[in-house]
């Protein structure tokens, strides 16, 4: 199904919601049994499933709505939930539905998050977006107007691997400055290579099929450009394609990053960025192995100077054991290291961790001195914030924003190997490098074009906006300086 609904009004409920421009949130009626009432948009999929029936375990929770491009995987959810209503564009929920659901999960492919989170919180609704939160570098600024605008929304990341008791010991290390000041901080992972023949596209384009009679390819693209429809795409292996996915840094990051960001307030944002890439990206894939290393000013007793590196790498690229000050490593392909001046810290994705110091290994959870956790469902959590439960779920859109900016930084970058790009996000731009500022940090929604203006403010430099327009109408999207 192709129309011009889908062309021309992506923008009401993206980035316009995101600056709250849609006008007053409609008023979210209360569910007759006492419910939180939820729209699941991406049902199946790689994770909707998963988050569709960990969601719907919770004793307080109605499936109200379905969602989702493919007729079949809308069909097997709605026999799940029969009583749910169903669509293929998520506009048509909240043009048609809004007074039916209170909160929304977002499992979508990870161009089309940034645009149904925005309308969703633009609504009032509480949601749970997959990771990484945004796919574009602009969408991060989006998600923080949207965070301060309503702040009353309860909101989480699908960082489920933080429910884990073990990971959660490691944050305790780490929060407890068990490691004495930190000096480097390393994450890696294998995710995203090509050749697995489930996850992740061959990097080779192959003859175009016929589109598949259950899936809206045009509603699938979303705010992309029309393109043809390719099997190597959908329904897995989008991830590897640049317009679609963040490869496999953008799969990992919210599972590898978390500890350090979660710990360390102090990090706030990068001020410069550099990747390697034996194998650069090209047009349509994303490198298939990368080295991203991103610098962080730091004025805190807890780190060794003035300035870090957060390094993310693949593991062809990962350090040697003396940058890690480990005398010998041969572990995992997906790991954490959090580097200190007493010790080194090394957690993998499910938790486990271990401790390098005095020249021996010692076991992360059984160290004295660390509190006795108890273990949570993380989907439950989110639905009993959004209850108004006294409860305080791991990673928040507040805390995914600083995750998800290193992991896409990073991914973003492997368009200019080789070349430090000096980032300042308050302005969205690359002060050093105007082609990167260009091409990498924003998608023009397809079907507008883009105007800039000045604003009449004091000072020499004035801010400038970008506005687009579909031909009816102009709406203010983003600032730039």
């Amino acid at each position: 199904m192709t129309t011009r609904f889908d062309r021309r009004r992506f923008l009401a409920s993206s980035a316009v919601a995101s600056f709250g421009l849609l006008g007053a949130s409609r008023a979210r009626a209360a569910s007759p049994n006492g419910k939180l009432r939820v729209l699941c948009v991406g049902v199946v999929g790689t994770i909707g499933e998963s988050d569709r029936r960990n969601v719907a375990s919770h004793p307080e929770v109605e499936i109200a709505g379905l969602c989702d491009v493919d007729s079949n995987f809308l069909a097997k959810a709605a026999g799940e939930h029969p009583k749910a209503f169903t669509c293929r564009d998520y506009r048509e929920a909240f043009d048609k539905h809004a007074d039916k659901f209170d909160a929304v999960t977002v499992a979508t492919p990870d161009h089309t998050h940034a645009r149904i989170v925005l309308t969703a919180m633009a609504h009032g609704k509480h949601v749970y977006g997959q990771k990484p939160l945004v796919h574009q570098l602009a969408e991060l600024v989006m998600i923080e107007h949207a965070i301060k605008a309503k702040p009353e929304l309860a909101t989480l990341l699908g960082n489920q691997r933080m429910s884990s008791i073990s990971r959660r010991l490691a944050l305790e290390i780490l929060k407890q400055d068990r490691l004495g000041k930190i000096l480097s901080i390393h994450a890696w992972t294998s995710s995203g290579a090509p050749g697995d023949g489930w996850y992740n596209a061959e990097r080779v384009l192959h003859a175009n099929p016929e589109i598949p009679a259950n899936l809206d390819w045009n509603l699938w693209l979303g705010p992309c450009a029309p393109m043809p429809y390719h099997d190597a795409i959908v329904p897995m292996k989008w991830r590897s394609w640049w317009e679609f996915g963040s490869g496999g840094f953008g799969d990992w990051g919210c599972h590898l990053l978390d500890l350090p960001f979660l710990a360390y307030p102090e990090l706030t944002s990068p001020y410069s960025v550099m990747t390697e890439c034996p194998i650069p990206p090209d047009k349509h894939f994303h490198s298939p192995a990368c080295k991203s290393v991103m610098q962080y000013k730091v004025d805190s007793p807890r780190f060794a100077g003035k300035t870090v590196t957060v390094n993310y790498n693949h593991p062809s690229l990962r350090p040697k054991p003396d940058e890690l000050r480990l005398k010998e490593w041969s572990g995992s392909g997906t790991m954490s290291a959090i580097v200190g001046e007493n010790a080194t810290l090394m957690v993998d994705p499910e938790g486990s961790s271990r401790l390098w110091r005095d020249g021996k290994w010692e076991d992360g959870t059984r160290l004295e001195g660390l509190p006795k956790l108890e273990g949570f469902n993380h989907w439950h959590t989110w639905v009993d914030k959004c209850l108004g439960k006294a409860v305080e779920p791991l990673t928040p859109f507040s805390q995914a924003v600083k995750i998800t900016e290193a992991t896409i930084l990073g991914v973003k970058a492997s368009r200019f190997p080789g070349q430090e790009l000096l980032w300042d996000k308050a302005g969205l731009r690359f002060t050093n490098h105007q082609e990167a500022t260009d091409t990498i940090i924003r998608r023009l929604p397809r079907g507008l074009r883009a105007t800039t203006r000045r604003l009449k403010t004091p000072g020499r430099r004035r801010p400038r906006l970008i506005s687009l327009t579909n031909g009816r109408a102009g709406f203010l999207v983003l600032p730039e300086t």
